[in-house]
């Protein structure tokens, strides 16, 4: 897929059914195997955190995955990214990730992100200059810069 084909735009309301179904397809297995709870309510619970810096991410009309993130001022966070399964493996996450981190450091802002542990995303971040600062029994905090 071709970098610049990919764009953000805000999710709406109109969203939701489709960042639900994108949640449970990309983060179910993650999440059982935390043994967190992966009924309904604890989906939708965790989709509207922070539902104001939700990014839809998009190819054209079409809908590929969520980017969620915000900026405070001494440390940016990636609260998500997901990307649909038919989608993952072309870069997407690596190009969104690039360019958010780019515009961090620039800004000269560290970069923070929690992922569950056996998570395979757990290798790009690391490829991306992320350590691991912090664990708890299910997830790893981590930061770059």
């Amino acid at each position: 897929m071709n970098k610049f084909e990919v764009t953000l735009r805000t999710a709406t309301p109109a969203d939701e059914p489709f960042l639900f179904d994108l949640r449970r397809v990309t983060m179910e297995e993650h999440v059982e195997r935390a043994g967190e709870p992966t009924d309904e309510h604890a989906h939708w619970e965790r989709l509207r955190y922070r539902y104001n810096d939700a990014y839809v991410v998009c190819c054209g009309s079409e809908r590929l995955g969520l980017f969620k993130f915000f900026r405070d001022p001494d440390e940016w966070t990636i609260v998500q990214i997901q990307i649909l399964p038919e989608h993952q493996g072309r870069g997407i996450a690596a190009h969104l990730l690039g360019h958010f981190l780019r515009e961090a450091d620039d800004a000269r802002v560290p970069v923070k992100l929690s992922v569950l542990k056996g998570n395979r995303a757990i290798g790009l971040y690391q490829r991306f200059g992320f350590q691991v600062i912090d664990a708890t029994d299910t997830s790893f905090q981590m930061r770059r810069g």
